[in-house]
């Protein structure tokens, strides 16, 4: 079995806990407790849970986009939370995320090939010169065309931005890939398309991968391992090589039943057309 390249250790985030440095902090329950978890090598770890469970609170707080109040983050057994600012940055730049919006994730005012030579600029990986042929590179690595780089976010569809917004991530050559909810934004048409290509380039980089969804089936078809959340804390982890059927958790189990199938929805429409008749 792989070494871990990722793991959490009792990762804790309370939000507005203390509005003054006087004040006794205020009763607010945690964004996020006790969240522990490991990352294999080259895996897909899905991580599932209904809005508001702390999914996009932990993807934040293992990127270290926020510090939490509470407990580690260990990559490649080091702990980025105790790592000074400056360090830091040269070490986050292996972790990368690729958000749910890929319409307010771009700079609206920026090109596209700005935008990936920027990120290449700050962490050093590309002199000038050479940064037009990587942007390319990237391009072609997600599905799109050299000449996107002269263009503007506001000439591509939403599965076209997630599709540089993955680009981006990739630009700074990252070891692992937070991906939090990078699908649920767009048409089921072009969610497909993402998620293929985010296998595709799992397997031709080696990548680790964090995949945070809503949708219990479709992470259990990505992921080979899946954790559950509820009310910011994993309740439950569906190990890899067990099926939906093996979840014991009440929660799991109502995520399971809340997935529409076609003979859901053909009922619920035989019903909406029984009222409308009414």
């Amino acid at each position: 079995m792989p070494d871990p390249i990722l793991q959490t250790v009792d990762l804790g985030k309370t939000y507005g806990a203390r509005r003054r440095f006087w004040q006794k902090p205020a009763n607010v329950p945690p964004a996020l407790a006790d969240a522990t978890l490991e990352l294999r090598q080259g895996e897909i770890l899905g991580v599932v849970g209904e809005s508001g469970s702390g999914k996009t609170t932990l993807a934040r707080c293992i990127a270290l986009l926020e510090r939490p109040d509470t407990g580690r983050v260990l990559f490649e057994g080091e702990d980025l939370t105790k790592l000074p600012e400056a360090a830091l940055r040269r070490r986050r730049r292996y972790i990368q995320t690729v958000f749910q919006d890929p319409y307010s994730s771009l700079n609206p005012r920026q090109r596209i090939g700005d935008t990936l030579a920027e990120v290449m600029l700050v962490h050093g990986l590309a002199s000038r010169g050479e940064q037009r042929d990587r942007v390319a590179a990237l391009l072609e690595q997600v599905g799109l065309p050299a000449t996107a780089a002269a263009n503007f976010p506001s000439a591509f569809s939403g599965g076209q931005r997630q599709r540089i917004c993955i680009a981006r991530a990739l630009a700074a050559e990252p070891k692992v890939l937070i991906a939090d909810e990078p699908v649920s934004s767009l048409d089921v048409s072009v969610q497909a398309q993402i998620v293929n290509l985010l296998l595709d380039l799992k397997e031709r980089l080696g990548l680790s991968v964090i995949f945070i969804g809503h949708d219990l089936q479709l992470i259990n078809f990505i992921a080979p391992r899946v954790i559950v959340m509820l009310g910011g804390r994993i309740v439950e982890t569906l190990p890899e090589g067990s099926s939906l059927a093996d979840a014991k958790h009440d929660y799991t189990r109502a995520l399971l039943q809340a997935v529409p199938t076609l003979e859901k929805l053909d009922a619920a429409y035989r019903l909406s057309q029984q009222q409308n008749m009414a």
